[in-house]
């Protein structure tokens, strides 16, 4: 299957694919369109009526510019880290891999173009980094706390956070310092994707992994789970351990559906003693993960807008919460005696605000915890209901925020098998010797063809067969050559052609030319060395 990283936009690189530079262009307008609706139509109701104080901070331009993140949770030794290594194929900066619990910190795992550490506390007052919310949880988090950043074409598209391992009993809740729990939470809620990670030979659920998968309440969608380590057990022992870990993932994932679990064995060196039995199985699993997480990109505009969505909603009750215990408070005597009463009744006077706006329960946060954060507050201080502050936000959910949906760009179409070779007459080879280094990636030379490939005006990256046959026809090739080069080219049998398939094609045109024989299948050599 062919992964392809797409390059960071770069105004002096004239060898960007105009395809993804039309989807960069197209992503920008989405962010910026974002922004303008949460600052001038959700945040003012936000800062009215104290949603901070409730739920959490406003959002920055950095938090909603934000790369797709991806949350790896899960206990020690599962292989998170050496899962970070294995898609970056290089160590980062403050690394550690070991079988013992190494990983003692949240690390974020970001680009850059020099290897560096940045501690916890100034990467909490970094206006460019999206992780200023990070504060509230003190000196003892942020001490734990580390940005690493490296230069690796992986991570110009997403930001891996990388936890600590997770232990049995209570020695960690009691030293830790800060409130593990709420950490995962603030991070699941701006992640694009939540990793599980279990190890085959670890599937047991402590205390405060149970605690951890708790807090991800409302973010299940996010949520994938990995069984790494699939090949250190036989094919029989692979199907017990399966189902053990959905029997245990049972009693504490309190959800009607069926969570997406990964089989996966990613290895910096493959150990001696590994199964063979289930390769095949537990590569085309790892392959499906790696799709997944290339998808990040594409979908992480839409993900955005839904968590606006999901944010102004929430801000919109809250609004309503508010504006009505201010209403029901006296206007001269009696005022403490009304607010306890009022935070005793919680969530009767749910039920009335329901009731009186024709919302629905779901859209209501916890009212005990409301009641923790009520405490602290005089109700009589509350803003009263200003209409057009909801107005504002009504017409962001009903008009603003779906237009933009609108402007997404159509993604390439799942072709029929007959529309996925555009030649299909049989194969007949040809004779012909060329030197063993033109069977390689590197002597392609990209330049020549970037050109052509960007006329044909790729879509998300690819140009489908039909737009590449006039191109190949050109070569004057017959049809069965044209055939066979385009199966060896369209090396992940999509139908489409990206940017590196292309130049394959064109190599190969040019191979036959010169009267070379076509191999019976593209040499390992001439595969681009990419993941993604």
């Amino acid at each position: 299957m062919s992964l392809h990283l797409k390059k960071k936009s770069d105004k002096h690189n004239t060898n960007t694919p105009q395809g993804s530079q039309s989807f960069d262009d197209e992503y920008t307008r989405v962010i910026d369109g974002i922004k303008k609706i949460y600052k001038n139509k959700i945040k003012p109701l936000e800062e009215t009526y104290n949603f901070e104080g409730f739920h959490s901070a406003p959002l920055t331009e950095s938090d909603i510019e934000a790369k797709p993140i991806v949350l790896l949770i899960g206990q020690y030794s599962t292989g998170k880290t050496t899962f970070i290594r294995y898609l970056l194929d290089k160590a980062y900066p403050g690394e550690h891999i070991g079988v013992e619990p190494t990983t003692d910190r949240f690390v974020s795992v970001m680009y850059g173009s020099e290897e560096r550490v940045i501690p916890g506390n100034a990467a909490a007052v970094n206006q460019e980094l999206p992780f200023r919310g990070l504060n509230k949880f003190g000196q003892a988090f942020l001490s734990r706390f580390q940005v690493s950043q490296t230069n690796s074409p992986v991570l110009e598209n997403m930001t891996i956070i990388d936890t600590p391992g997770i232990l049995a009993g209570d020695k960690q809740l009691i030293e830790r310092g800060y409130d593990f729990t709420q950490v995962i939470e603030w991070f699941a809620e701006r992640a694009d994707l939540i990793l599980l990670m279990f190890d085959s030979h670890k599937l047991d659920i402590s205390n405060e992994f149970q605690l951890a998968i708790h807090s991800l309440k409302g973010q299940e969608e996010k949520v994938r789970v990995v069984l790494n380590k699939s090949d250190m057990v036989s094919q029989q022992q692979l199907m017990r351990v399966y189902g053990a870990m959905m029997w245990s993932l049972g009693k504490v994932v309190q959800t009607p559906e069926v969570m997406r679990v990964y089989l996966s064995s990613f290895w910096i060196e493959k150990p001696p003693n590994c199964f063979e039995d289930c390769r095949e199985l537990i590569e085309a699993e790892s392959k499906d993960l790696l799709k997944d997480m290339k998808e990040l990109r594409r979908n992480a505009a839409i993900r955005k807008i839904n968590e606006i969505v999901k944010r102004a909603r929430l801000a919109r009750v809250h609004a309503l919460i508010i504006s009505h215990l201010k209403k029901e408070m006296p206007a001269m005597f009696g005022k403490k005696k009304k607010q306890e009463a009022l935070l005793n009744n919680l969530a009767a006077e749910f039920v009335k605000i329901q009731q009186r706006h024709h919302l629905a329960p779901g859209d209501f946060p916890n009212p005990e915890r409301f009641k923790l954060n009520l405490a602290h507050y005089d109700m009589d201080k509350f803003k009263s209901l200003k209409d057009e502050l909801i107005e504002r936000i009504d017409i962001a959910l009903s008009t603003d925020l779906p237009h933009l949906m609108s402007q997404f760009p159509i993604s390439n179409r799942e072709l029929n098998q007959n529309e996925k070779n555009p030649f299909q007459e049989p194969l007949i080879p040809l004779t012909g010797e060329l030197p063993p280094s033109y069977w390689h990636f590197e002597a392609i030379d990209k330049g020549n063809y970037i050109t052509a490939f960007n006329h044909m005006r790729p879509r998300d990256g690819k140009v489908s067969g039909v737009d590449i046959k006039p191109v190949l026809m050109q070569s004057g090739l017959p049809n069965d050559q044209l055939a066979r080069i385009w199966r060896l080219s369209d090396f992940d049998d999509d139908g489409y052609m990206d940017i590196d398939e292309y130049c394959i094609a064109m190599h190969l045109v040019k191979a036959v030319q010169h009267g070379a024989q076509l191999p019976e299948k593209l040499p390992a050599t001439m595969m681009p060395n990419r993941k993604f």
